[in-house]
């Protein structure tokens, strides 16, 4: 009786709050629509050509989802789904009517007795709801054990390549070091080769598929349809989440510069927040742990369901129930308005679907997909 008569005042604030931010939200004129529901860490989602969803889970599941049937997707290769480790992101191909493939990357785990995993990249062709022909096109040479920063955002740029994004791992000095693929952005051809204008290729000790260096846990990334520039999310350290404009072979400065600070002691991390041939971010959110977003997946918006929001950046968010907008203009981002959601949701992903909604993926208790309409 004295515990409930002591957590009643919290649940009554949580409800309290609950009720106050979907009020914001449906102000805006906006309401959720479920699309699926039941979902264990849903992580990301990806439409076909015909109109269905594939939507991946954590913990090493994939699922097409069609007029209201879900159904498991066989043929899966293992995954190491510990902590942040998993299945992340799935892509189909741009020629998918064609060929029928689809790219996922993963936590792929050692072997050998080896301890951990390391980010890989595959594809195979989706007959059905059937993997077959699954190979690794690329991957990590390197494991560890540390189930953390995985990165692991994937997208087909208009050149036709594929951008894959990858966290640092807990081991923040190897996002300076050219040699190792971590807090990388890497640019391959989709049969995994290196391009032959990639920025490295043929710098000696560096790994050729470096396009972009300097990140801690790079969630997100998505392509202006208009300009064609490259656009990145960074889960920083506290006080530390930045968006960044994405250069062919810039240096973003994680470990050296950060504007936050550490977790655990709250310290200034590097040589301070920027110096001189660091790139810096376009924005940055916090100076503080209560003040971080941190960002997830991303995308553009250029269907005409939302007129005043044609051309922006929406962005997913693991803290504050929502998801943020956007406005940009050239290569600065001049305005942000942050998008309520409601309660104990965490935002992993943004997609635009083919009817010109923008879906989210929530990691709530009963994870989800849910599509935004007005």
């Amino acid at each position: 009786m004295v515990a409930l008569l002591l957590t009643a005042p919290l649940l009554y604030g949580a409800w309290k709050l609950e009720s106050w931010l979907k009020l914001r939200y449906y102000r805006q004129g906006l309401h959720l629509v479920t699309v699926v529901s039941g979902l264990g860490a849903p992580w990301s989602l990806a439409f076909l050509p015909d109109g269905s969803l594939l939507v991946t889970e954590r913990e090493g599941r994939l699922h097409r989802i069609a007029a209201g049937h879900d159904q498991l997707i066989r043929g899966l290769p293992p995954v190491w789904a510990e902590a942040e480790g998993g299945l992340f992101t799935v892509l189909p191909d741009p020629d998918f009517v064609d060929n029928h493939l689809i790219y996922f990357d993963y936590a792929e785990p050692a072997s050998n007795g080896v301890q951990g995993a390391g980010l890989a990249v595959a594809r195979g062709r989706l007959d059905g709801v059937t993997l077959t022909g699954v190979s690794v096109i690329f991957r990590d040479p390197e494991k560890s054990p540390k189930p953390v920063s995985f990165g692991a955002r994937m997208m087909f740029g208009v050149d036709h390549k594929l951008y894959v994004t990858v966290g640092d791992r807990g081991e923040a000095p190897e996002a300076q070091r050219l040699s190792s693929l971590r807090g990388k952005i890497i640019r391959l051809n989709p049969d995994g080769s290196v391009p032959a204008d990639n920025p490295f290729v043929g710098v000696p000790g560096a790994n050729p598929a470096v396009w972009a260096l300097g990140f801690r846990d790079p969630q997100g990334i998505a392509q202006d349809p208009v300009t064609g520039r490259i656009w990145s999310s960074d889960h920083g350290p506290a006080g530390g989440d930045e968006i960044n404009l994405i250069r062919r072979g810039h240096n973003y400065g994680w470990p050296v510069v950060s504007h936050g600070v550490d977790e655990g002691t709250g310290a200034p991390i590097g040589e301070g927040a920027s110096k001189p041939g660091l790139d810096e971010p376009a924005i940055w959110w916090g100076t503080t742990a209560a003040r971080s977003v941190p960002p997830t997946g991303m995308t553009f918006l250029d269907s005409e369901r939302y007129p005043a929001w044609k051309r922006q950046l929406f962005v997913g968010t693991l803290m504050g129930q929502s998801m943020m907008r956007l406005k940009i203009d050239g290569t600065r981002i001049v305005a942000q308005s942050r998008m309520y959601t409601g309660w104990y949701e965490r935002i992993r992903d943004v997609r635009q679907g083919p009817d010109g909604w923008l879906y989210m993926v929530s990691n709530r208790p009963d994870g989800s997909v849910v599509r935004l309409e007005r």
